[in-house]
Order: structure tokens, then sequence, then C-alpha cells
């Protein structure tokens, strides 16, 4: 991958082997809607919302903010990766997928890159991620992608896994 021009939102579509990440449009709305209210995607993520609440609510074109990345295959959007800036300095990881795209290696090939976009348009800053600890899909992927245990915590009624990932930690 190479450097960005800057860090402007939105960078160039990033390809992968099997994948692209890219910024939102209008064409994704309908896969947000069913990403946003799926029971399963939403059962470490504080559950589902109600599809009719997201119809409503949800701008024709979703997820327009920096560091919110779309990932496509194919034949269209699977899921979305994002990174927030968070008021400590850190950027948050965060990644949800439609539950036919689980078990691919999607997730870990869509986050690497995304975390390689991010070593250039941000370099130095850390990057962090917070799990539910019985997500143990998700606690497995951290560990790929060079995550370490911060802290746990309780919060949302469940044990959090907070993880960091100091620059330059390799993504598989």
């Amino acid at each position: 991958m190479t450097a960005p021009a800057s860090a402007d939102w939105p960078p160039a579509p990033i390809p992968t082997a099997r994948l692209v990440l890219r910024a939102a449009e209008a064409r994704d709305r309908a896969t947000c809607v069913e990403l946003f209210s799926s029971e399963e995607v939403g059962t470490y993520t504080g559950g589902a919302r109600p599809r009719a609440e997201l119809e409503a609510a949800m701008p024709e074109v979703p997820g327009q903010r920096p560091g919110f990345f779309v990932v496509t295959v194919a034949d269209g959007m699977i899921g979305a990766v994002t990174l927030d800036r968070r008021e400590d300095g850190a950027t948050e990881l965060g990644y949800l997928f439609l539950p036919r795209a689980w078990g691919r290696g999607y997730a870990t090939e869509a986050c690497a890159a995304a975390l390689g976009w991010c070593a250039l348009a941000r370099p130095g800053d850390p990057v962090v991620v917070t799990i539910r600890t019985a997500n143990t899909r998700s606690m497995r992927l951290a560990a790929r992608l060079g995550f370490t245990e911060v802290k746990r915590f309780h919060e949302w009624g469940a044990e959090q896994w907070r993880g960091q990932r100091t620059p330059g930690a390799a993504a598989d």
C-alpha cells in the first residue's frame, strides 16, 4: 500500500486480494440496514436495532464520516470497518460483517487493510479495540492483528476486553 496523499477523507478505494474497502455510497444503504438490524451481528454489540427504526433514521448515504470503510466483494457490500478517533488521541478499530461472510477470513483481511491505511494516514497513533470477552472469534482476530491486552472491565452488562496495537505492529 502506498502512503495516502493526505489523511483527508475519503481515501481512494483500497483493494486487497479479495476485497475492496471504500467510502460508503447510496447503494450501500439497504445492506447497512441489514447489517445493523441483524440479530446475529448484534449478539456482542448491544443488540440489533429495529429494522423500521433504521429505515426511518438512516441517511441516503450511510456512514459518511472519516474512518468508515464499506467492505465489498465482487457481489457487493459484506460489512464495514471503522477507525474512529478517540479523545485520548488513539484510534479505535471496529468491524461488523454480515453472517453470510463469517468464517472466510474477510474480517482479518479487511481490518489489516484498514490498519495499513491508518498507519500511513495517522502515523504514530496507537490503535485500540474493545471486544466483549464472550466473543471468542473477535478475540482471536484481535490477536492475529497484533493487539495485546491493556485491561478488562465490566460495561454494557458484560466483561469487555481492551486491546492496543502499537504503531508498526504486523497485521497478517
